[in-house]
């Protein structure tokens, strides 16, 4: 494999240079049975499965408390009616700020109210979206559309689209005001103490974006809800609750919910035995992971991952690289020498680490390059990028699952 130049050896899907065994466990009779494969495609995702639980010293994790601490993995596998029971009548402290921590927060909200609140501990103030219509205007205008594209610097990009995304970033960061305004707007982010420090733009490279629950400020203003922020990512356990730095007294609590993301990478690590396929997949943790067009690892044959990369739209992205992957299988293209692709992933990882949040270049997000990742993959297919009908609907209509129907 060092020696190969190609993918495989020869730059197609299939090899007979080897083939994968895959074993598989059935964890309730505990059989295992071993298949011998051509090609694997890992759709992993990186939102389950591995909960992401903060390291702490010793005796100030949750051994050192008297209640009960999950994941939000747990409570989400819970049915509705086992859900509302676990919350009622506790004292419940939801870890993080993401979908699941706000979706948590409203639920205890709505079944213990002001007279037991539910705390939300948080490191990050974000621009979560109330809606998809800064001051009415959808959010896809702005961008998800070539022109929006035009605005940032893209992997690959030659002089004169270079040149461009300098001369219009005051429009780039005008695009990023209006959105901030709108949610700072209609959420009064200002009242909390909750107006991030970052811009729009960020958030929505680094894939971060979540939809805020309809009231949910309502029930912070109402004082169900109570935002308190850690001033780092350290906290610890006592016997009555969580100490978060900084502060005396500990946030007192009966029920941990650690709302804290999942270790995707891991899981992704985890499925090889190989100690050597175990690092390649997951690289250096200094850059983004190290798949072509998302999908390809070069020094590892025979084998694709999809959906792990994260957009704005994970079905979406994940659609149209199933199509592509088909293509390569049927022999309609096939992928460049290994070197070329492992520049082409350095070219993105600029990209991510220019664009996305420091902490979260990682996360691979293509969320304000839609159209430019889509027109790599239909230049590969042979399928022309320009899907709409018109120079005017081509540059400043939004794109969608539908204009990708046909080649």
């Amino acid at each position: 494999m060092q020696a190969w130049s190609l993918w495989g050896g020869n730059g197609e899907p299939f090899s007979s240079e080897g083939k994968w065994k895959v074993v598989a466990e059935d964890k309730h009779s505990l059989s295992t049975e071993i298949h011998l494969v051509d090609f694997v495609i890992l759709c992993l995702g990186r939102f389950s499965d591995v909960p992401n639980i903060p390291d702490f010293h010793p005796n100030k994790g949750p051994e050192a408390f008297h209640g009960e601490v999950i994941h939000s993995m747990n409570y989400a596998d819970m049915d509705y009616v086992s859900a509302a029971n676990l919350v009622k009548g506790k004292q419940v402290t939801v870890v993080g700020f993401q979908k699941f921590a706000m979706d948590i927060a409203m639920e205890c909200s709505n079944a213990n109210g002001v007279e037991l609140p539910c705390t939300v501990i948080y490191k990050t103030e974000h621009w979560n979206l109330p809606d998809y219509l800064p001051w009415g205007l959808p959010l896809a205008y702005l961008y998800f559309s070539r022109f929006s594209e035009l605005l940032v610097h893209k992997p690959g990009e030659g002089l004169l689209l270079s040149l461009l995304a300098t001369i219009l970033s005051p429009l780039r960061w005008a695009f990023s005001k209006f959105v901030e305004s709108h949610v700072n707007k209609k959420l009064g982010l200002a009242k909390y103490g909750m107006v991030p420090k970052h811009g729009f733009l960020q958030e929505i490279s680094s894939c971060m974006i979540a939809t805020v629950p309809e009231k949910f400020f309502d029930r912070v203003q109402e004082g169900s809800i109570i935002l308190k922020k850690s001033p780092s990512s350290t906290f610890s356990f006592c016997q009555e609750g969580i100490l978060v730095e900084g502060e005396s007294s500990p946030v007192k609590t009966d029920l941990v919910i650690m709302a804290t993301g999942f270790r995707g990478e891991k899981k992704l690590k985890d499925v090889f035995v190989s100690p050597t396929f175990q690092d390649r997949i997951v690289g250096s943790p200094e850059t983004i992971l190290p798949l072509y067009r998302e999908c390809i690892h070069g020094r590892i044959p025979q084998l694709a991952v999809i959906g792990f990369s994260e957009s704005i739209s994970n079905l979406f992205t994940s659609e149209m690289r199933c199509r592509w992957l088909s293509e390569l299988f049927a022999g309609t293209f096939k992928l460049p020498s290994i070197k070329e692709m492992e520049k082409d992933v350095e070219k993105w990882d600029k990209y991510a680490k220019q664009y996305a949040s420091g902490q979260y270049y990682r996360r691979s997000c293509i969320g304000a390059l839609h159209l430019w990742y889509n027109d790599q993959l239909c230049k590969d297919m042979g399928w022309n990028p320009k899907r709409k009908k018109g120079v005017f609907a081509e540059l400043f209509e939004p794109y969608g699952p539908m204009d990708y129907v046909t080649s």
